[in-house]
């Protein structure tokens, strides 16, 4: 007979004595438990002690999670969060060297659990903290010169516990003093500064700026780029990476008016090329981090053209009309005739047909054009960046269509804001970075005028393609289909320089776009005659299976996840697998991202797949009930995922990526005996019986499959011809 679900069997440690084995009540107070524990060591004042998680975290058990203790789970008996945090009060107060920083950093280790943490910040333990960052530092540098890494390790412990201590969300980030924001920025402006207390400091920095617009302005007054720089140019990339962030944070609450002038000193500084040869053309590689950093400035780069793209072009502004006669001047190669010269029904004509050869769609008045948002004035900056750093290109593109008299005619005016328009769609222009990508270009790192260099190369390509299509006015919205399929399928390869995206867009002529969807359409080609139909009714349940099998052997091994908490470089990671005989799932907590797979033993908590009641995807999982509202969580409430199992208790997952994403998925839903829904079972059933079919139908190839079976021949008058071969 199975124990009762509300017993767990456990091992209780206290250091000196044997482990015990014992049987934990779920339904019993939790103090009676640490009482009947200390009986049974004949320690007295239970109160004063508390069960923690063997492991590496050294979690407190408390009446919220002691759901989380499963059937041979390791505690051990320890000091409670109170006594802990008023003896570690007094430890970090000590005149000894030594013993405060044994006290700090055993202060940071505890300041990771939010039990110790709520305690220890209501003895005022933050203020403690940035009192002896404030003041107490500069007591220890005078000793810096002899001892100098203690002094790092003191106040690098110090740093770390702060972080630690504010990342669980306690305290508001408005209760610092600006002496404190000074200290902390003054650690980041030192060019000799310890590498932990520099990371930490820059960490504090970023979350100060994120979480506050008030102290985003009292930290911009201390930090300027010019100070942030140095440390793009060393090579530790944890530092480069807590850098970039805090430009993003800079730059991400900066007011709308001042973002321009902070891109114009990023400009000045030269941060693009400083990033491209010291972090994206170095020899370490690229870890996730940095690319999500990396993906971060150059969203909020090409944010900056927002506002271009959102404003419509006043057609009685004559500086913006004196644009529009610019490009008709560098096309034509005309100057302004002065207001006396010709009849002005002359002049008239000759701008509508110069308009009309540059391929605007209102040849009386092209500011018109510019009307539409998005892509508003962008286009027309565009056209002009064109004509003036691409005059030979411009010119070309323009005298070549205006002389076709064949209505095969591309419209460079119309041509260049649709294309705007898709460049804008295509790069997210205007949309917050989300929070869980890492899709940086390296290509648009390679030149300050990255932007306006992308949309010259691609009018060129529609250009091109509107020739290869001998596309006439009725085929625009064809040759934009295409031309995006070339962008597209270009950016894929993430070239590492505009020129490379320029040869890959070579590559990929309209003949060869015309060669890759005949290829995909032949992948997927859906025979449509009976016989054919019948064939992939009878083998689409083996294919089903298949594709079944290989999602249980993925989740047999295993996946990564990670616990998002406020502060991505400070997120935790755990494992969870399928066991081999597809009963239980297990999972525990790393301290590190895994190289490879984590073995079954390593992995304390269980979960038996009979105790699964449904799979919750999306905005109904309750880790993400908070965060369905906010924009930039769009793409972490596509990757999250729950398992409910006994009566209200949840595993809250959010995948590392969409594959990842439904393959679990599909493989939860494959345990409970439900259909695999996901786009990749589709995309793989596809795949896997377009080839199954395809090797079937192989000794049929040139024969002609009729729609209908023969019809059985009548039955023989007589069976005289057979005979018994016995």
């Amino acid at each position: 007979m199975p124990p009762p679900a509300d017993i767990v069997k456990v091992a209780i440690e206290w250091p000196g004595a044997f482990p015990k084995l014992m049987e934990i009540d779920q339904k019993k107070p939790l103090s009676a438990i640490i009482k009947e524990v200390c009986e049974g060591w004949s320690l007295g004042s239970p109160e004063n002690f508390a069960l923690q998680i063997a492991d590496a975290t050294n979690f407190y058990i408390t009446e919220k999670n002691r759901s989380d203790i499963k059937n041979g789970s390791i505690l051990r008996l320890t000091t409670s969060p109170y006594q802990t945090a008023v003896q570690l009060h007094e430890r970090i107060q000590s005149s000894s060297m030594d013993a405060k920083l044994e006290a700090l950093k055993d202060l940071a280790n505890a300041s990771r659990d939010i039990t110790f943490a709520q305690e220890f910040i209501n003895l005022d333990g933050i203020s403690l903290l940035t009192q002896m960052v404030e003041s107490g530092t500069e007591r220890y540098q005078k000793l810096q010169k002899i001892m100098k890494p203690c002094f790092g390790d003191l106040l690098s412990f110090t740093l770390t516990a702060f972080v630690e201590l504010m990342d669980h969300g306690i305290v508001s980030w408005d209760t610092f003093s600006v002496a404190f924001i000074k200290k902390i920025a003054s650690f980041v402006n030192k060019t000799a500064m310890d590498t932990a207390v520099l990371q930490r400091s820059l960490a504090i920095l970023e979350s100060m700026v994120l979480n506050s617009q008030d102290l985003y302005h009292k930290v911009a007054q201390e930090i300027t780029i010019g100070q942030l720089i140095p440390h793009l140019q060393g090579t530790d990339q944890d530092i480069q990476t807590y850098t970039i962030a805090v430009i993003n944070a800079l730059f991400l609450k900066a007011p709308e008016e001042k973002r321009q002038e902070m891109a114009h000193i990023l400009a000045q500084k030269q941060l693009r090329s400083i990033i491209l040869s010291n972090v994206i053309r170095s020899n370490t590689p690229i870890n996730d981090e940095m690319a999500h950093q990396l993906y971060v400035l150059q969203v909020l780069n090409f944010n900056l053209l927002e506002d271009r793209m959102m404003t419509k072009m006043d057609p009685q502004d004559q500086a913006q009309r004196d644009i529009i006669f610019e490009l008709r001047r560098i096309a034509f190669d005309v100057e302004l005739e002065p207001n006396n010269s010709g009849s002005i029904e002359k002049r008239k004509s000759m701008y509508t047909r110069d308009y009309k050869k540059l391929g605007f769609i209102n040849h009386v008045n092209p500011a018109v054009d510019f009307t539409q948002i998005p892509p508003g004035m962008l286009a027309l900056d565009n056209m002009l960046y064109f004509a003036r750093h691409h005059q030979d290109a411009y010119i070309r593109i323009v005298l070549e269509n205006s002389s076709r008299e064949d209505k095969h005619e591309c419209p460079f005016g119309r041509s260049s804001i649709e294309l705007t328009k898709m460049l804008c769609e295509i790069l997210k222009v205007g949309e917050l970075p989300s929070e869980n990508c890492h899709d940086f270009h390296p290509m648009f790192f390679t030149h300050d005028r990255a932007f306006e260099e992308f949309f010259c190369i691609c009018i060129q390509l529609l250009n091109k393609t509107w020739k290869e299509m001998r596309a006439t006015s009725e085929d625009f919205n064809k040759v934009m289909q295409v031309v995006r399929e070339q962008i597209m399928r270009a950016l894929t390869a993430k070239p590492n320089s505009l020129d490379q995206f320029k040869s890959r867009l070579q590559n990929l002529s309209y003949t060869e776009i015309l060669k890759i969807r005949q290829s995909e359409r032949m992948n997927q080609e859906d025979f449509q005659s009976r016989p054919i139909l019948e064939l992939r009714e009878k083998i689409q349940p083996e294919i089903m299976e298949l594709i079944k099998q290989q999602r249980l052997n993925r989740l047999c091994e295993g996946t990564c996840f990670r616990k998002i908490s406020s502060r991505r470089r400070q997120d935790k990671f755990w494992y969870c697998r399928l066991s081999p005989n597809h009963k239980v799932l297990h999972y525990g907590d790393l301290e590190e991202s895994p190289q490879g797979e984590v073995p079954h033993d390593s992995l304390q908590d269980k979960l038996p797949v009979a105790d699964i009641k449904a799979v919750i995807t999306g905005k109904d999982c309750p880790h993400m009930k908070e965060k369905g509202a906010l924009k930039q969580n769009k793409e972490v409430l596509e990757l999250a995922f729950s398992v409910l199992y006994e009566s209200d208790e949840y595993l809250n997952f959010i995948a590392p990526d969409k594959h990842e994403y439904c393959v679990w998925t599909d493989g939860l839903n494959a345990l409970l005996g439900k259909e695999m829904t996901s786009e990749y079972t589709k995309s793989d059933m596809d795949t896997l019986l377009s080839m199954e079919m395809k090797l079937r139908l192989l000794d049929l190839e040139n024969i002609q499959i009729p729609e209908a079976p023969p019809p059985i021949p009548k039955e023989p008058s007589n069976y005289d011809f057979v005979y018994d071969c016995n």
